[in-house]
Order: structure tokens, then C-alpha cells, then sequence
């Protein structure tokens, strides 16, 4: 890996820190070359300070350390991207990142999804909403629904129509992430489960 160390004057490059699990971006730091060698011999992620001008490894007080997964380099050879594992909070306020974001991981629009439903049960207005009314109908009829979707899953994978396929696998995985907020879950339970077995 070839880095451009002069690219800069004070021979500092910027350094994004990744977490490996969750993708969040947790801080962003600055190395010189001896912070990168520090850094690969401990796989502690060293910086160096620029306000002490000197290297720190981030949890040499704290005990909050970033253990170092991977280190890429971008198409200048001047940005580095260090994936992690963190040792609790990244930021020095306590936060899990430097932008006060909670460090859990993301499923895009399905946890956009998981957050409308949780939010369209909190409003508990059943006659406006069909996520409310199914809620209200109690966990015995949202189970009920799942099973009929997987149901209907099960038939239209042996057919040759895909959008109907499609369209009910959506209908079940709507219907599945209900369940799971009845039961007191998100998809991240699951996910971490899976985890869990991965070998």
C-alpha cells in the first residue's frame, strides 16, 4: 500500500474510521507514518494528535479502543479507510460517533419501514391506519397474517409469474416485521442471531 505522506505539508493524512459491523463511520482522524506503522504493529489505531503534537492510540485513556480490521487507501493514495471493531464509545463526549449517532446497524429502507410502523402503533389511530388496526387486533392475528402471506409465498414461488412472487413476498416481510415489533423485536435481533451462527 502506497501512501502519499508529502501530498500535505505537515506529512498528515486523513484517516476515516469505519466500524466493520454496522458501516457507521465512527470519527475522523489524522496519521503520520509512524502512526500507521503503531497502528498495523498493535492493531490499536493510533493517531496523531495535531493539539499535542504528538501520536495517541484512541482508548489509551478511556479504554475505548478502535481494534483495527482492515486499513484501504483511496484512489490518491492520500485518505485512508480503517475498519474497526470499537471498544465502547468513539467520540470523547461519550457518543458512539463523532456526529452524536448511535452506532446500530442500518437496513436502509427496511429500517425506515420498521420505524413507520413503529410510529403508526404509537399513534394507535385503527381506523386510519392498517399497520394500527392489525396491532390492535392483538399478536394472535398479526401471527395469523404472517402465516397467511407465507403462505401465499409458498404458491407463487411455483408459479412463473415473478411480480406476483414479488408482490407477496413484500406482503410477508411487511407482515414479519410487525410481528417482530409485536414480540418486542426488530430485524437487528434476527440479524444478530444469524451472526450468532455463522461459523
Amino acid at each position: 500500500m502506497i501512501i502519499d505522506f508529502n501530498k500535505n505539508n505537515d506529512g498528515l493524512v486523513p484517516v476515516i474510521i469505519q466500524d466493520a459491523a454496522t458501516k457507521n463511520v465512527l470519527m475522523l482522524g489524522y496519521m503520520n507514518e509512524e502512526a500507521l506503522k503503531v497502528t498495523e504493529d498493535t492493531k490499536k489505531v493510533t493517531f496523531y494528535s495535531r493539539t499535542k503534537s504528538r501520536l495517541w492510540t484512541k482508548g489509551e485513556e478511556s479504554g475505548n479502543f478502535l481494534n483495527l480490521v482492515n486499513i484501504k487507501n483511496d484512489c490518491d493514495n492520500d485518505t485512508l479507510l480503517i475498519t474497526v471493531n470499537p471498544v465502547g464509545p468513539t467520540c470523547h463526549k461519550g457518543t458512539d460517533t463523532c456526529w452524536a449517532e448511535s452506532n446500530t446497524e442500518n437496513f436502509g429502507f427496511i429500517s425506515k419501514l420498521e420505524n413507520t410502523i413503529e410510529s403508526r402503533v404509537k399513534a394507535g389511530d385503527s381506523e386510519k391506519s392498517y399497520v394500527a388496526s392489525l396491532f390492535a387486533s392483538g399478536i394472535n392475528k398479526v401471527a395469523q397474517k404472517v402465516g397467511e402471506e407465507a403462505v401465499e409465498v409458498v404458491i407463487e414461488a411455483m408459479d412463473n409469474k415473478d411480480d406476483l412472487f414479488l408482490s407477496e413476498s413484500a406482503d410477508l416481510l411487511f407482515h414479519y416485521l410487525m410481528l417482530l415489533q409485536a414480540k418486542g423485536f426488530k430485524l437487528n435481533d434476527v440479524v444478530d442471531v444469524l451472526k450468532s451462527r455463522e461459523k
